[in-house]
């Protein structure tokens, strides 16, 4: 539902009164207000005019980006498939820390503008999607496989049981799931792996942006355990600061023995 609101007097108004007022009104309620700004004799509120329209369209192109995504979804639902999920994880590079899965069921009428693979997005809109998702998800899920397991394993066979595991843990039974890459071995449910998924699918974005966030949080938390490597800025990533690091203060105990960390 559309917020409703009280235009002021804008000729009682500033241009720096007015663009402040502008930035707390809903968006959808630019199309009326954009031809009282207009109509304005100061060229600066008719600049705050078209930075409406700009914003409008960007808004629009993003719905339509959003849509765009939808393709496989749209032919799983067109085939009977009810719930479809999309599988990604964040952490495979890292030389620290946990890998990180993540497994998301949207419903046909999903609309998150903006969302895209979380590579692709700043920080900020990366955590500002993630209460976005949650609210329109029919079900959601993370996993998490840490050091030690990621050491025992190897880093596909972990990455593929996050991905399993984020799948088994759903509130709903997906009747197919669409995975980030190649299809996970043993998985029980019909999936398709998708080479660039995460910008192809937009259930594949939300689960790269849920999972992207959670391993984000869980190295800054790890930052103040153990202080000195940078986590909370390479989030253990091998960049130059990490490995000076290493070399300074040796490995702790969320390294990843079976990387090369020299």
């Amino acid at each position: 539902m559309r917020r409703t609101f009280v235009c002021p007097e804008l000729n009682a108004m500033t241009v720096a009164e007015v663009a402040s007022w502008l930035e707390e009104q809903a968006a959808d309620t630019y199309p009326e207000l954009i031809p009282r700004l207009e109509a304005d004799r100061r060229q600066g509120v008719r600049v705050l005019a078209a930075r409406c329209r700009a914003r409008i369209e960007a808004a629009e192109a993003e719905r339509r980006a959003f849509a765009g995504r939808l393709a496989f979804e749209r032919r799983l639902w067109a085939r009977g498939c009810r719930w479809v999920a999309g599988v990604d994880e964040a952490g495979r590079g890292p030389l620290a820390g946990p890998l990180v899965a993540a497994a998301v069921v949207l419903p046909r009428d999903a609309c998150i503008p903006g969302l895209n693979d979380s590579k692709r997005l700043t920080e900020a809109r990366r955590e500002a999607l993630v209460p976005l998702i949650r609210e329109q998800a029919v079900a959601w899920r993370v996993a998490v496989v840490d050091a030690a397991e990621i050491d025992r394993l190897n880093i596909a066979r972990a990455a593929f049981r996050a991905m399993a595991e984020a799948v088994a843990g759903l509130a709903v039974r997906p009747d197919f799931v669409l995975v980030d890459g190649f299809p996970v071995p043993g998985l029980d449910r019909p999936q398709q792996g998708v080479v660039g998924g995460d910008g192809l699918s937009n259930s594949i974005a939300a689960a790269s942006v849920l999972a992207k966030v959670h391993r984000d949080r869980l190295m800054a938390e790890y930052a103040e355990r153990y202080p000195g490597y940078g986590f909370e800025a390479h989030k253990g990533y091998p960049t130059a600061e990490h490995r000076e690091a290493l070399r300074r203060l040796g490995p702790s105990p969320i390294h990843r023995r079976s990387f090369r960390l020299e």
